[in-house]
């Protein structure tokens, strides 16, 4: 007899550099606590980032920015994204690279204007008049046809709706019941019926029915609760850019000409500053009448010292808007020169004039203690065995390499020891793996004893 497990099909979440970051690990005070959320020291750049989320939660942060600027591997982008997970999934955070500028399709301006609009979110609310419940009757009225012949035309269907505190008959548009054809809708299934636009859903089988023998996977949902009419409060939340490529590209129609223009359109399109205006000009409306409200998110441009100097203006101007995020950049150089000048050197490579503009963060390296503790923590994340003389080791291998580095020898060393028949990672292994994968210091010196042997020109 054959017997053959079937597969999860649960999705397991991929292991990523940040994966670990869960928040900033602050207390109730704003006080950074030493080691908590995955994070293990930088404190005082926690605390910071704990008092630029309260601003941002008190809108008090609109159009300021903010720059992480630290030596590599010391945390900046894990700071970025301990603040996303601090605001929460319902406040827009955008991240990018300062290089993703440089397209041949559409214009420098143009790529960080889209970003700013993808970083601001509008949370629109709605009463609506629903019908919901389960169908059971389903009675369409026909009459002969008005147009000649012997057809019939249905003029309207009877609905009954069935809920736990009730049943109510609806009579409804003949439109209405081409959508419940559409949805294939039928008796025993659970429906939501808006009043206003008519749309219909076919939530699922009411689980009345779950006994039956059904060959095709159906999904089954409670008896609903409550009076089969309801007033309900719909959320909805979108970014300004959705609006803009929604207006932007509007849909033609269905017949096949339609279709074929909406296929030979390029893929990326400019977006007109006319439309954008016309578009806040609706937003600010809604806001005003209360049935909108503003949420300004985050837009993180990492690598910002890649940026030229027509996106630093731009920038300048962008801040000032009035529908402006809140904006991080984070950069790993020093004094450097700005990329697009003639020559110009600044500090971190940008202009002096958008630097005074900024609440600058810094970053420090880590000590030798704090590179085992986290060195720890991703191994806990990623599932790898180690005993405390190899995690000590490991963390030697971060002072004298860097941080980055030590941890990317994690998993070749647990292959290495699977291969040996242990799950356990052993200083043997590390030290295999330090043979096999040469670090950046010890790249460069072999270039240097061997310059002879390469082309450097």
């Amino acid at each position: 007899m054959k017997i053959d497990e079937v597969a999860s099909t649960t999705k397991k979440a991929r292991v990523a550099t940040h994966t670990h970051i869960k928040g900033l690990g602050l207390n109730e005070k704003g006080a950074a606590v030493a080691q908590a959320a995955g994070w293990v020291g930088q404190e005082s750049a926690r605390e910071a980032s704990g008092v630029v989320v309260d601003m941002i939660k008190e809108k008090k942060m609109a159009g300021r920015a903010l720059l992480f600027t630290g030596a590599p591997g010391t945390g900046k982008t894990a700071l970025a994204l301990g603040i996303a997970q601090e605001l929460g999934t319902k406040v827009p955070f955008c991240p990018m690279v300062g290089s993703e500028v440089y397209s041949h399709e559409v214009k420098k301006t143009e790529v960080l204007m889209e970003n700013f609009r993808r970083a601001i979110g509008l949370r629109i609310k709605e009463n609506k008049e629903v019908y919901e419940g389960e169908i059971v009757e389903m009675t369409p009225e026909e009459t002969e046809s008005t147009s000649g012949g012997y057809g019939k035309v249905i003029t309207s269907v009877v609905v009954g709706l069935k809920t736990v505190k009730g049943t109510k008959q609806l009579k409804l548009d003949p439109s209405i019941y081409d959508a419940m054809q559409k949805e294939k809708v039928k008796l025993g299934d659970v429906i939501y019926l808006e009043a206003n636009s008519g749309s219909v859903k076919r939530v699922g089988r009411c689980d009345a029915y779950a006994s039956e023998f059904d060959l095709e996977a159906e999904e089954y949902v409670p008896l609903p609760k409550g009076d089969v009419h309801k007033r309900k409060e719909i959320v909805q939340d979108v970014t300004l850019h959705d609006l803009d490529a929604a207006n932007a590209r509007p849909q033609g129609g269905s017949d096949i000409i339609s279709m074929m223009s909406q296929i030979m359109k390029p893929k990326k399109t400019e977006i007109t500053e006319k439309l954008r205006r016309e578009i806040n000009n609706v937003v600010n409306r809604y806001i005003d009448s209360g049935i909108a409200e503003l949420v300004p998110g985050v837009l993180f441009i990492d690598e910002v010292h890649m940026l030229d100097q027509e996106c630093f203006t731009f920038l300048n101007k962008a801040l000032e808007s009035q529908l402006a995020p809140i904006v991080i950049f984070a950069t790993n150089r020093g004094v450097c020169p700005v990329k697009g000048s003639d020559g110009m050197v600044a500090p971190h490579g940008i202009p002096v004039d958008l630097l005074d503009r900024l609440l600058i963060v810094r970053t420090i390296p880590y000590t030798s203690e704090e590179n085992v503790r986290i060195l720890a923590v991703r191994a806990d994340v990623e599932e790898i065995e180690m005993d405390e003389a190899s995690l000590a080791r490991l963390g030697e291998v971060g002072d004298e390499t860097t941080l980055r580095h030590a941890a990317q020898l994690m998993t070749p060393a647990a292959v290495i020891a699977q291969q040996s028949g242990r799950e356990e990672i052993s200083i043997a292994d590390l030290e295999e793996c330090q043979r096999l994968f040469f670090d950046p210091k010890k790249s460069a010196k072999l270039l240097q004893e061997q310059a002879d042997k390469f082309i450097t020109y």
